[in-house]
């Protein structure tokens, strides 16, 4: 049995966003209500400069494979998340394809973010603040315009330079304008939505940072030791996360220092309609991710089919 083996670009080639999208909605639908088992995320310290080493296995209802990815981050390399996903076919074990999961994980993370954001953000939201000038804030705010109708966007980094060339990068590539600012306050203020994705160890965003009815998603903290929001904002919000056992083991509520009582649904419950989401206008949602192994699976499934269909890839006999 031949193995396909896909590039980078082969996989930003093959990869259809608004295809996934509802892929991924009814991936996170079964999840929540049909779980049989929890996530499994297994890390690794790695000497300096990388800091972790991710083995994740992933399953979802319907697709005869499961995958494999293995990941190690370089926050200061780009891209700062590398790796290869691994799908094997879920009967005999066989390895259909070997893929860049770099792409992978930065087009399933920002579609999965602008999923809640559209749910949870009021529906006339507009103006949209990006903490963390990289990969994830650039995948966040290109998904969420094909969603929404942006009138605006600012954008923050501790590096000013890396803030103005995203502003540059994205407004010539958007329909509106993308503004630097080399101040958070000045970024965050009177946005409709506030994305952060960055590799912060203590909160930023405190409760008088973010105004009435504003919509935040948090995607930095992945692991444990990270933090973009402060518990007392937390607190005050409706908290929707991926999975709640994750969220506090290494996700946004237990970065807080916050328990599970923080946690109003998971995405599947809202998206499934067995919990409430927005309720009113001026309420305060806030949406955490640290990411779930089934995303990479439905998403290596979609990129794994249309190259067999379009016949992109090579192949090679790991058994020759």
């Amino acid at each position: 049995m031949q193995t396909l083996l896909l590039t980078r670009s082969e996989v930003a080639q093959l990869l259809d966003p608004m295809a996934l999208l509802p892929e991924l909605r009814k991936a996170f639908e079964n999840y929540s209500r049909e779980r049989t088992g929890p996530a499994q995320k297994v890390r690794a310290l790695l000497p300096a400069p990388g800091n972790a080493h991710i083995l994740v296995p992933g399953l979802a209802p319907g697709i005869p494979a499961y995958s494999v990815k293995v990941n190690a981050k370089y926050p200061n390399e780009r891209p700062a998340i590398r790796g290869i996903l691994h799908l094997h076919d879920l009967q005999t074990g066989t390895l259909l394809a070997l893929m860049d999961a770099t792409y992978i994980t930065a087009a399933r993370t920002g579609l999965t973010g602008v999923l809640a954001t559209d749910l949870l953000a009021r529906k006339d939201a507009r103006s949209v603040a990006i903490i963390g000038a990289g990969v994830q804030g650039e995948f966040h705010l290109r998904y969420l315009a094909l969603l929404r109708s942006l009138q605006r966007a600012s954008v923050y980094d501790i590096v000013p330079e890396r803030a103005a060339a995203f502003a540059v990068r994205m407004s010539s590539e958007l329909r509106f304008p993308v503004v630097a600012h080399e101040s958070l306050q000045v970024a965050v203020k009177d946005a409709d939505i506030i994305i952060t994705a960055t590799w912060a160890e203590k909160s930023f965003l405190i409760p008088e940072m973010a105004k009435k009815g504003t919509h935040l998603t948090t995607v930095g903290p992945d692991e444990p030791g990270k933090c973009e929001i402060d518990a007392s904002l937390i607190k005050q919000s409706l908290f929707v996360c991926d999975d709640r056992e994750l969220a506090v083991q290494i996700g946004a509520i237990g970065g807080a220092g916050l328990g599970p009582e923080a946690i109003h649904a998971e995405l599947g419950e809202v998206l499934a309609g067995t919990k409430l989401g927005r309720t009113h206008p001026e309420q305060i949602t806030i949406f955490g991710s640290v990411g779930l192994p089934f995303q990479d699976l439905v998403a290596a499934w979609q990129v794994y089919r249309a190259a067999q269909e379009k016949n992109i890839g090579r192949r090679l006999d790991f058994l020759d």
